[in-house]
């Protein structure tokens, strides 16, 4: 076996910096679900579309309205109360945590 060549102080740092290169796995794809643009004010349009559209549904609750009009939980809660109130709407199960409602015929 031939004796070994011993390097220079810069060539072994050259060679220490040069190792490692190879970049981390990524273990995701890059796949994310885009954040919902939900209305959190309500204007005179939306209040129309709600009053309209919400009176037609057969099971009218906060996660019903969220889902169908693209509106914030809080928002949806007091449409909810407004509708109640006019008449719209009748209660079906007034749990605290889950309002659900349906129309009046």
């Amino acid at each position: 076996m031939p004796p070994k060549i011993q390097q220079t102080k810069a060539a072994k740092a050259a060679a220490a910096l040069a190792g490692g290169k190879k970049s981390k796995k990524k273990w995701n794809k890059g796949k994310m679900k885009d954040k919902a643009q939900h209305h959190v004010l309500l204007d005179q349009p939306l209040y129309d579309r709600i009053f309209k559209e919400a009176a037609t549904y057969k099971v009218i609750s906060v996660s019903v309205l969220v889902d169908r009009l693209k509106i914030g939980g809080s928002l949806a809660r007091v449409a909810l109360r407004d509708l109640e109130a006019q008449g719209v709407i009748k209660p079906v199960i007034a749990h605290s945590k889950q309002l659900t409602y349906t129309k009046v015929e």
